[in-house]
């Protein structure tokens, strides 16, 4: 997970609507994902690279619960969403479907376009120029679960482990 990770800036504040627009909600998510942000960002969908980390303001995720907000960026290829804050229910959506969240108070400070390194265990951010900032370390049995792709691979996994001969 460390890096290096290109950075999308986004402000605070960005509610699920904004990265599922509820007028693209009755096709898959690879339709829905080429949409992602387009209000905010008209060129995130079409430029973001796998590996690319999302910085933004307090209260990543507001709005409504639709899983497909965390799931556009995945599909995407986003590694992690680094914010101060995130809605309680994007978050708990964004660790199901293997989205790695990271809470870091200061994480404005970083610039778009800017390379970073991230340690997840420890919720170190490491900037290119070399400040470090603090997020929150992720637990470890949320950092699985990223790690298996999200919860379902998780118990799939788990489940074929526990029926192998």
């Amino acid at each position: 997970m460390s890096g290096p990770h290109r950075v999308w800036k986004l402000p605070a504040q960005v509610d699920t609507d904004a990265l599922a627009p509820g007028s693209w909600m009755q096709h898959g998510i690879d339709v829905i994902a080429q949409h992602c942000l387009e209000s905010l960002r008209p060129d995130f969908a079409a430029g973001v690279q796998p590996g690319d980390v999302v910085v933004a303001g307090a209260d990543f995720g507001i709005g409504s619960s639709r899983e497909q907000a965390a799931a556009a960026l995945r599909h995407l290829g986003v590694a992690a969403v680094i914010a101060p804050s995130f809605a309680g229910l994007f978050f708990r959506n964004a660790f199901n479907l293997g989205l790695l969240l990271l809470t870091c108070p200061g994480c404005e400070r970083i610039a778009e376009g800017e390379s970073i390194t991230l340690d997840a265990a420890t919720g170190r951010v490491t900037r290119a120029n070399g400040e470090v900032l603090q997020a929150d370390p992720i637990p470890p049995f949320l950092l699985a679960m990223v790690q298996a792709g999200g919860l379902l691979p998780q118990l799939k996994s788990r489940f074929a482990t526990r029926t192998s001969p």
